[in-house]
């Protein structure tokens, strides 16, 4: 694997997934507008390393933002030779062991998971080599992005936030982002499900300071096990010296007794006081395509920074999909679907989370289905398991489909009956989903298409003509999915039977009138993100109607109170970046992803 954060992107720069850009620009806003423009280039584009950034130090962007660069990081040519490890070892691991013979076979396995396992080093680290306490630790120093132009302030994107359970002793390693406040402080987002806002109440329970290190950089599986949806109480290092089939080296901190990766890049060592106010956090444009709105959140206190002397800064930038946490995605759901598969739900075959779904809106699974209610199961099973328990939308296909086709998925949606494969229920969402009325908590949906091979498919028809009043614009019928788009005003009350006598289809879904024109893709993203499914799903006939309308905020006691606004790119930043474009070396121009979604901010800030 990779001793070092620049190791790595020199491997990238040699498989030509990397652009070096040597003129100076600003961590305000213009590297962010350059890597949207990459990384909604086809394929992800490739990962940039901006050499002069104002400091001393260098900033990557866009590292993992494709199928090919998220391989290269976990170090391997294909995501699918971790699936097959994977599958291998839990088979090998859960398999029936009825003579000595097939037990002493084991003892190969157990010998090399042992060598998985982090090791503490009684020096310091390569991340240690220079050392900033006090005053001295600046987070001014270092090239912390401001991403959009509503955005609070400057924030670290990619920061591996290490906390202990002060009660089990077990470490955890979240990726929670930090706004910048001061030179010494930071907001530190953990959502009230997370793993390190446990941690953070056990702490205040006890009446204690809560000791915190941040890493940045190292051998980039760090920062993508950071991400992983592990179990509670299990180490994201153990999963880190799976992957790279050797230990996690660990050093001390130097102001507080946590251990990070001595080879990462940067370290913010510090803590939070428990007894203190938490502090408003936010706006900040999130991975949902919209800006999660400010929010009470602790604040954290810097004691030290430590770095390599070569360090170089790592950062992401989240928007509009899809951007590189979709290339994170994919990784996620090769990792983790076998032992889902294999533990948790063995009827499913394989599984795919859409970047128009944002990670947890959207999931699709094929399963084998043998018997009356196995896919109610199987849907309350994924619901209640680990961060599967945000998805919103989960759709059940036969199997043996490809769900990753096109052509697949439509053949089944044509051929289904809405009023017959609809699954309902009730839980926990992501608290940035901005579609419900109360925060963490929605309906959820599945759609059985387990048996929707057969039969005939729905003889459908469109007549505009006959659609009720408030409609506007160029509503279509998609044929393929039959599927009626319509756009109707953000107050227009539609008549649910005018409008299935007007498109007698499978699926109607309403969008305000700022969506027209948009390819589906872009819909399925809209629709997915500004629905809940007890409000805004409804059956009329055999034909399902979806109001993805914006929701006006208090409008009602089913709104939500605040509504924010889609995530795009000023107007100023734009410009800059179009007239410095021969500078950057990036070869062919490419208008701003920001221009194309523009019509969809309904206000100048950040929420409506």
């Amino acid at each position: 694997m990779y001793s070092s954060l620049g190791k790595y992107i020199e491997r990238l720069e040699d498989a030509g997934e990397l652009v070096r850009i040597s003129v100076e620009v600003s961590a305000i806003e213009e590297i962010a507008e350059l890597t949207d423009r990459e990384a909604k280039s086809p394929g992800g584009g490739r990962a940039l390393l901006f050499e002069h950034t104002g400091t001393q130090f260098p900033v990557v962007t866009n590292m993992m933002g494709s199928e090919r660069r998220m391989a290269l990081a976990l170090g391997v040519d294909s995501l699918s030779e971790i699936h097959e490890r994977l599958e291998e070892l839990v088979r090998s691991v859960l398999s029936p062991k009825e003579s000595l013979m097939d037990k002493m076979r084991m003892l190969p396995l157990l010998g090399e998971a042992a060598k998985w396992f982090p090791r503490k080093l009684k020096r310091r680290g390569t991340c240690q080599q220079v050392v900033l306490q006090g005053e001295e630790a600046k987070l001014s120093l270092l090239p912390i992005l401001k991403c959009w132009p509503h955005d609070g302030g400057r924030f670290v994107t990619l920061p591996m936030v290490n906390t202990i359970d002060p009660d089990s002793g077990v470490r955890n390693v979240g990726m929670y982002r930090m706004q910048i406040f001061d030179d010494h402080t930071t907001g530190m987002h953990w959502h009230r499900h997370k793993t390190g806002a446990r941690h953070y109440e056990a702490y205040k329970v006890r009446g204690e300071r809560m000791p915190v290190s941040v890493a940045l950089g190292g051998d980039p599986i760090y920062t993508y096990c950071a991400t992983a949806p592990m179990p509670d109480n299990m180490d994201e290092y153990l999963l880190a010296g799976m992957l790279r089939k050797r230990p996690v080296r660990l050093v001390k901190c130097l102001t507080n007794d946590i251990h990070v990766p001595e080879d990462c890049d940067f370290v913010i060592e510090g803590y939070i006081d428990t007894s203190e106010e938490k502090v408003v956090e936010g706006d900040f444009g999130d991975h949902t395509g919209f800006y999660s709105l400010t929010d009470l959140y602790p604040r954290f206190h810097i004691t030290a920074i430590t770095h390599r002397r070569d360090a170089i800064y790592p950062a992401t930038i989240v928007g509009v999909p899809p951007q590189e946490d979709a290339y994170i995605s994919r990784a996620t759901e090769t990792i983790f679907l076998t032992p889902i598969r294999l533990v948790m739900q063995p009827e499913i075959e394989d599984m795919s989370m859409p970047s128009a779904g944002t990670s947890h809106n959207i999931a699709i699974v094929t399963m084998r289905s043998r018997y009356a209610g196995q896919t109610a199961k199987v849907a309350a099973g994924l619901w209640g398991a680990g961060q599967m328990m945000f998805n919103k939308y989960l759709v059940l296909a036969p199997s043996g489909c490809n769900i990753r086709s096109s052509e697949t998925m439509a053949s089944l949606m044509r051929h289904c009956n809405p009023a017959l494969c609809l699954i309902r229920s009730e839980g926990v969402y992501d608290v940035l989903d901005h579609a419900t009325a109360r925060c963490g908590y929605g309906g959820k949906l599945a759609l059985d298409l387990t048996e929707c091979g057969e039969g005939a498919e729905r003889k459908s028809y469109f007549d505009v003509a006959q659609l009720p009043e408030g409609c506007v614009g160029d509503s279509r019928f998609v044929e393929k999915w039959s599927l009626a788009i319509v756009y109707a005003a953000h107050t227009a009350e539609l008549d649910a039977s005018a409008l299935a006598t007007a498109a007698d289809c499978n699926f109607i879904v309403i969008f305000g009138p700022e969506a027209e024109g948009f390819e589906l893709n872009d819909l399925l993203w809209l629709a997915a993100a500004n629905t809940e499914p007890l409000r805004d799903i409804r059956l009329c006939g055999s034909t399902l109607i979806v109001d993805a309308r914006p929701k006006y905020p208090n409008a009602n006691d089913r709104n939500p109170s605040r509504w924010p606004n889609v995530v795009t790119s000023s107007e100023a930043t734009i410009a800059k970046v179009d007239r410095r474009w021969e500078e950057y070396g990036l070869g062919e121009w490419r208008e701003s992803p920001s221009m194309h979604y523009a019509k969809l901010r309904l206000s100048d800030k950040a929420e409506w």
